[in-house]
């Protein structure tokens, strides 16, 4: 028969050993909530500091890839954007495309570069998330409208329209 003391240590140790492994379970519970809590925090501030640079119209739009109207995705090795400021817009990006007209073909015009201080500018909330700004430039030969799709998340696409050009989209991400 085993003495008192020994069954009273064996129950004991039991209720120690399930004590930590409760408090193993809520610690890693805690930790979990308090992590998505973090992130949850993170992304409403991108999101309303988003927000606050589209609807006060001073950001810039990093492409990576463009994607002609004909032909495939094009990996773009430099740096090329779409800066959005209060009074002007300002493009510096590639073209891949058809033209329809005969245009004086001058290598330092080839793209979409232009600056504009005369413009429209439309922002549409997604319902999803996110925001649609249409930009109609109206002192820019050739060229009838940027619109620029961006996530919540600043991720955002480019299309292009022009007059006497294919379509162009672009893809890439709002910088900070």
């Amino acid at each position: 028969m085993e003495s008192p003391l020994v069954i009273h240590h064996s129950c004991i140790m039991k209720t120690m050993k399930n004590l930590f492994i409760l408090l193993l379970i809520v610690g890693a519970g805690i930790s979990a909530a308090s992590a998505q809590n973090s992130r949850n925090d993170k992304k409403a501030v991108k999101i309303t500091a988003i927000k606050n640079d589209v609807d006060g119209k001073h950001y810039t739009f990093s492409a990576n890839t463009a994607t002609p109207l004909r032909g495939s995705t094009i990996q773009l090795t430099s740096e090329y954007d779409l800066r959005i400021t209060p009074d002007s817009v300002i493009s510096f990006l590639p073209y891949y495309g058809r033209a329809y007209m005969d245009v004086p073909y001058n290598p330092t015009d080839g793209g979409v570069k232009f600056s504009s201080t005369k413009f429209d500018y439309k922002v549409s909330q997604k319902k999803k998330g996110g925001w649609e700004i249409t930009i109609n430039p109206k002192d820019v030969k050739n060229l009838e409208r940027l619109v620029l799709n961006i996530s919540s998340d600043g991720y955002a696409s480019l299309s292009v329209t022009s007059t006497n050009r294919d379509p162009i989209s672009f893809y890439g991400y709002l910088k900070e």
